[in-house]
């Protein structure tokens, strides 16, 4: 502090606590000199008639103290005791000269940095308070609050950190300097600082924003022509930028070349995406759209829209970015109303052409595709001030988009003609058709046809064709005994026997009538084959069964006596051949 600050700060300390002690209202003078130190005095004007004795003393006693020389109004200083300032009158002198001594420092700490706001300064994290951080900057300390930290930054006590002053204040309370770490300001004193390109002017930094901890953006521009400002910010192997990396604890940087044109500068901000093509939409309101591949959309976008959201503060422009498969089908969906409205196409429709180039074509009164694509290269060259190539381009666009046109409306036309021809071949078709009328027969209008349809049974006009088609087997009777040798002939549902016929079982009865023919053939025979099936049971009488059991068993008998006899003979036959 100054001598003449610390001076003034005791004086007004003395001149209080003196205020305090005597309370009389006096108008108290504190005098400092070398040789007597401190002096308290009080001022009293000089009057003819006192009404105030604190501030007032009559002529006579004026002249007692000053001499004849005293006149009406002048301003006596009355020496006061010091000795009569106690411990109180101390105490308040001493809290008055503290307080005297922080507002001078602050004001001069004030003074200091008021004009160092936006630079980099280093020090050391020296304490935490409520999550914010206290920064001492050597002879002073700083905070750093909350807001202003990276979200990806951890930091302990005693490191050292680099930090740049956003904010000074007079306040009486708490640090007056603030600092930050998410200031786009740190990110330009650091490039500053690593680039001497950047310090000594050659390259000049534009714009630069920020998404602390993740991603930053700056643009850069070179004053001259010789000097690369993307590749001086880099540096060798990207040691420059990697130093600023490591110090914002790996936050991302992109360095993009400026330009004055918005659209070329938008297209670099953009980066790492490719674009190829910015069309201006409002001058006015800085609206752009920018038109990327498919495979490039989501990298424009960005992860949550970081990318487009650094760009438009980057670039100052609002900026939509859409896929060129978008747009094509856009431009094809309004060509297509166009054409099916009659409407002559306007040279909007084509992507080549900006809304400048549109005005200046309708100067020449080109206001459709059809007029651009009748008018010749070197016209457009001379309209639109652009080169050979690019005129070409465009024309060949317009007659692309005329093609398109033409193909869509003989397309249409065709379609209509066959949808016409194929109506009137129908028409013709329904004409010559005559509707044929069933006829019921007599089966169908017979009594009990319509019951027997709902139940699913089978139905004849003719009682004796159903009764035979539903016949039961019928039983052998006693006269009609059946022999051993018949029984072998014997097959399942028929007898073999001559003039003698069993009828077979009725379908219905066995639940198989919902079977078609072919079927119930097939699975009667598979039956047939796998499991032989015994002949109906015959009603017999009880001798007639004894005798034939008789007839089986003599018949066995005797055909075995044969096979002993005719093994006997072959037996004899061999030992002859033997022998």
């Amino acid at each position: 502090m100054d001598r003449e600050l610390v001076i003034e700060a005791v004086k007004e300390a003395v001149r209080a606590a003196a205020k305090k002690q005597f309370r009389g209202g006096e108008d108290i003078q504190v005098d400092w000199s070398p040789e007597s130190g401190l002096e308290l005095s009080a001022s009293k004007v000089v009057v003819d008639d006192v009404t105030n004795p604190a501030t007032e003393l009559s002529i006579a006693e004026a002249r007692e103290l000053g001499g004849d020389e005293v006149e009406v109004g002048d301003a006596l200083l009355l020496p006061m005791p010091m000795e009569e300032l106690g411990r109180i009158a101390a105490q308040t002198a001493k809290q008055i000269l503290f307080q005297k001594v922080r507002d001078a420092v602050r004001t001069n700490v004030y003074e200091q940095y008021i004009d160092r706001v936006g630079e980099l300064v280093n020090g050391f994290v020296k304490r935490f308070e409520r999550g914010n951080m206290i920064v001492d900057l050597g002879n002073l300390e700083a905070i750093l609050l909350r807001s202003q930290q990276s979200r990806g930054e951890q930091w302990n006590q005693g490191e050292r950190i680099r930090v740049v002053i956003t904010n000074v204040s007079k306040e009486s309370k708490g640090p007056q300097i603030e600092v930050s770490r998410t200031s786009p300001e740190l990110l330009e004193r650091l490039f500053e600082m690593e680039v001497p390109e950047i310090y000594d002017g050659t390259v000049v930094i534009k714009s630069c924003v920020r998404e602390p901890g993740e991603r930053a953006k700056i643009a850069v521009v070179s004053n001259e022509r010789d000097v690369d400002p993307v590749g001086a910010c880099v540096g060798m192997k990207g040691s420059r930028v990697q130093a600023i990396i490591r110090e914002l604890r790996g936050e991302k940087i992109d360095i993009i070349e400026w330009s004055e044109e918005p659209s070329v500068f938008a297209a670099n901000s953009l980066s790492p995406a490719k674009v190829n093509q910015v069309r201006i939409t409002d001058i006015e309101n800085r609206q752009m759209e920018v038109i990327v591949n498919e495979d490039q959309l989501s990298l424009a976008i960005g992860k949550r829209g970081q990318n487009v959201r650094l760009a438009t503060k980057l670039v100052g422009w609002n900026i939509d970015i859409r896929s060129e498969e978008e747009l094509k089908r856009e431009v094809a969906e309004q060509m297509g109303a166009m054409i099916a409205s009659g409407e002559p196409v306007p040279l909007s429709a084509i992507a080549v052409v900006s809304a400048p180039q549109a005005d200046a074509l309708a100067e020449h009164g080109i206001n459709d595709i059809d007029a651009l694509a009748n008018t010749s290269v070197d016209d457009l060259v001379e309209f639109l001030d652009v080169s050979l190539d690019e005129a070409e381009t465009i024309l060949n666009e317009a007659r692309g988009v005329i093609e398109l046109r033409d193909q869509s409306l003989q397309a249409g036309s065709e379609q209509t003609s066959d949808e016409t021809v194929a109506q009137h071949a129908v028409s013709a078709e329904s004409d010559g058709t005559e509707t044929a009328e069933v006829q019921p027969n007599d089966e169908m209008t017979a009594p009990g046809y319509d019951e027997a349809v709902e139940k699913g049974t089978p139905f004849s006009a003719d009682p004796d064709h159903l009764a035979q088609e539903s016949a039961e087997p019928v039983a052998l009777t006693e006269a009609d005994p059946i022999s051993a040798d018949e029984l072998i002939l014997q097959e399942a549902g028929r007898d073999l026997r001559p003039d003698v016929i069993t009828p077979a079982p009725d379908i219905t009865s066995m639940g198989v009538a919902d079977l078609e023919a072919g079927e119930l053939e097939e699975e009667t025979e598979a039956v047939t084959e796998a499991e032989p099936t015994t002949p109906p049971a015959e009603t017999k009488t009880e001798p007639a069964l004894e005798s034939d059991l008789n007839e089986v068993a003599a018949n066995e008998s005797g055909a075995k006596q044969d096979l002993d006899r005719e093994i006997s003979d072959k037996t004899d036959a061999s030992e002859d051949a033997a022998k």
